[in-house]
């Protein structure tokens, strides 16, 4: 387990493992006794975190077996007037009045006796609520289920009651049994070929089969909270307790999960909790009437670059939700785990636009500390209540401690995104033609990180996917892709794209981190870039899909790059190698471009430069011995020219230095634009 017995400490391990970070251990003392002391609180109040966290069985629609009726609850404390109405009371607007308590929350009971058929499954519902803005019809902020009419384009919650329970059998996936992640980043939404918004049940049919053969082992999945605005990529959440009904049913949702389990791989959840939409009557924004429900009021409240609202996670109401809200995720989906979107806003008051170049800057007053106190609540809760859960924090800033246990003075996170690692290659292939690349600056991009930080590398996400941006292979072979893909054409910029699309990929998954990290599509070099439906583009979703068929088709060259990252994926698996931690550097040869490292007696050659190819290229091994191909970039199968002899066998050979050492190399054919792993046979 991640986390421990609290206490109040003195000293720190975080401090003890990082000297660097002597001059705050009082920062970071303050703020892990903060911690233990919200703890204290919480579990004197309601038990423990993990009892704190069930706000989604009381608040909304909860049913009560003692009194025979359904109560529905919602905290509204700024609130003058609240009733519920809906189909099931002909939209009588004013007709059930609910009542207040004196911590805010306002209640109403629904007898089955009145209202067993009328409330039925699917029933729409909303509030009626008076504030000091005035009269609002508002969805409740529980709500599981919201819909849009599709002619007004009106939102409606719906009373979501199924008349059997979802059937999970025996669904007992364990996503710590995962000894490292490959991630496969998905969005249902735009998971199909046809032009058009997909569906749970198309991913289940369409998507699942092809990101299990490729040898991913996790989903991370976006856009799963319901969202107005379809090309918000589901960044601006409007309704945190309701899966997005674009793409069916909840259950339908869980039986994506549930598949997804039968097949061995995990999902993980991309959560936004770093803000969420403004829209007024389909989000929380001004919920009971003030602008301090769920935010800060005034413009504190407001973010400045995203155009949304901000959580003020100092109140208890507002971690009662945000906290209630995984553990809903875990406990009705079966979710894996979260990747926390927008960490580096969360945690500055700047919202992570700065230059991260003073230590200062992670302890000075623009640091949010509530809400990093709410990210280490988060992380002992998901944590405790699935020891084997997996968080991952989109952080750019480097704050320290975000992947240490909390027991060391951390915030708990398993994994960070190496963030840098995309930034570097979308800048040097802008910026430089690849004879201009500094071999020495791509070794230390992929392998600054500090040890035991788990990071999930990464070259491309759906950020770069995204309009605004390009995707490696776009920027690699650009228009030529239209008309050169087929694999009877002939053009050297597909040549040198597939090239280094492929070298890419490899040398970050060898050296990059942890785990490793692909938006759907990307592995095959899809050419389509992201657009969602809107006014500018005459709604089409012409670039809102993936064309799977590419990478099918024996025609192009699309599949012979999907046939790579399916190799890549089952071999750097199978050899374990992200377990392996750091490669230990062999060679740096400036002249030749070449980069050679090994993972135990895997050693990997990288010739990053465009002309030079040497025969009988001497390269050092970790152990004497045989040595074999077992994969290349230079491979026919995979697109390349097929210069080299994938059957060779190289025979290491001794050479003694002064000093009694002695050090074992072997000879290889280092070809251009190629890179090649080779293993060292056993007996």
């Amino acid at each position: 387990m991640k986390f421990m017995k609290e206490k109040k400490k003195t000293t720190l391990r975080i401090v003890e493992n990082d000297p660097w970070l002597e001059p705050n251990e009082k920062d970071l003392l303050r703020r892990y006794n903060r911690y233990t002391s919200r703890l204290a609180e919480i579990s004197q109040s309601s038990g423990s975190l993990l009892d704190f966290a069930n706000g989604h069985r009381w608040y909304g629609f909860n049913y009560s077996g003692e009194d025979k009726g359904w109560w529905f609850r919602e905290w509204l404390p700024g609130a003058i007037e609240v009733y519920l109405f809906g189909d099931f009371n002909d939209w009588n607007k004013k007709q059930l009045s609910l009542t207040k308590d004196r911590n805010g929350n306002w209640s109403l009971f629904l007898p089955d006796s009145i209202y067993g058929e009328r409330l039925a499954h699917g029933s729409k519902v909303k509030m009626l609520v008076r504030g000091d803005n005035g009269w609002h019809e508002r969805i409740p902020a529980y709500i599981r289920r919201v819909i849009q009419h599709e002619e007004t384009k009106n939102y409606n919650g719906q009373f979501w009651n199924p008349p059997a329970p979802f059937d999970w059998g025996d669904d007992r996936f364990v996503a710590g049994d995962l000894r490292s992640l490959f991630i496969y980043e998905a969005h249902v939404g735009m998971a199909q070929e046809r032009e058009g918004m997909g569906t749970y049940l198309e991913f289940i049919e369409n998507v699942l089969p092809h990101i299990k053969d490729l040898g991913y082992n996790a989903i991370q999945l976006m856009a799963v909270a319901e969202h107005p605005y379809y090309g918000s990529f589901g960044y601006h959440v409007s309704n945190f307790y309701a899966p997005s009904s674009k793409f069916g049913t909840p259950e339908e949702l869980k039986l994506l999960v549930k598949t997804a389990h039968e097949k061995g791989i995990a999902v993980i959840m991309d959560v936004v909790h770093s803000h969420y939409v403004k829209n007024l009557h389909e989000g929380l924004n001004e919920l009971d009437g003030t602008d301090s429900l769920y935010s800060p009021g005034g413009e504190a409240g407001n973010h400045p670059h995203w155009d949304s609202k901000l959580f003020d996670y100092s109140k208890g109401g507002v971690q009662h939700f945000l906290l209630s809200n995984l553990k809903y995720w875990m406990e009705e989906f079966h979710f894996d785990g979260f990747r926390f979107d927008g960490v580096t806003s969360m945690a500055f008051y700047h919202h992570g636009y700065t230059e991260f170049d003073d230590r200062s800057k992670y302890f000075n007053d623009e640091v949010n500390e509530n809400a990093l106190l709410y990210l280490t609540l988060a992380n002992r809760l998901i944590h405790e209540h699935n020891p084997s859960a997996v968080t991952i924090a989109e952080d750019v800033s480097g704050m320290p401690g975000m992947c240490v246990p909390i027991g060391d003075g951390g915030i708990g996170f398993d994994y960070r995104l190496a963030m840098a690692e995309p930034d570097f290659w979308i800048r040097i292939l802008k910026e430089q033609h690849d004879d201009e690349w500094n071999i020495h600056q791509m070794w230390d991009i992929m392998t600054n990180r500090l040890p035991g930080i788990g990071t999930i590398a990464y070259c491309e996400s759906h950020d770069q996917a995204l309009v605004g941006d390009k995707t490696l292979a776009f920027r690699l072979m650009d228009k030529e892709m239209y008309f050169n893909m087929d694999r009877a054409s002939q053009s050297v910029v597909i040549d040198r794209g597939m090239a280094l699309h492929k070298m890419i990929r490899l040398f970050t998954i060898s050296l990059g981190g942890d785990a490793y990290l692909n938006f759907m599509g990307n592995e095959f070099g899809h050419p389509e870039w992201i657009d969602f439906p809107r006014e500018g583009n005459g709604w089409s979703y012409a670039h809102a899909r993936r064309q799977w068929s590419l990478a099918t088709n024996g025609f192009l060259r699309y599949s012979l790059l999907n046939d790579f990252d399916r190799d890549m994926i089952h071999l750097i698996k199978k050899y374990r190698v992200l377990e392996m931690g750091y490669a230990w550097n062999l060679l740096m040869d400036d002249r030749n471009k070449t980069i050679v490292f090994n993972h135990d007696d895997l050693v990997f050659v990288f010739n990053w430069h465009p002309q030079n190819s040497v025969p009988d290229y001497a390269i050092e091994v970790p152990f004497p011995g045989r040595y074999k191909m077992l994969i290349t970039t230079d491979s026919v199968k995979y697109g390349g020219p097929g210069r080299l002899n994938e059957k060779a066998i190289s025979f290491s050979y001794p050479h003694d230095f002064e000093g009694n050492v002695r050090k074992h190399y072997m000879q290889v054919y280092n070809v251009n634009r190629c890179a090649t792993i080779y293993k060292r046979m056993k007996g």
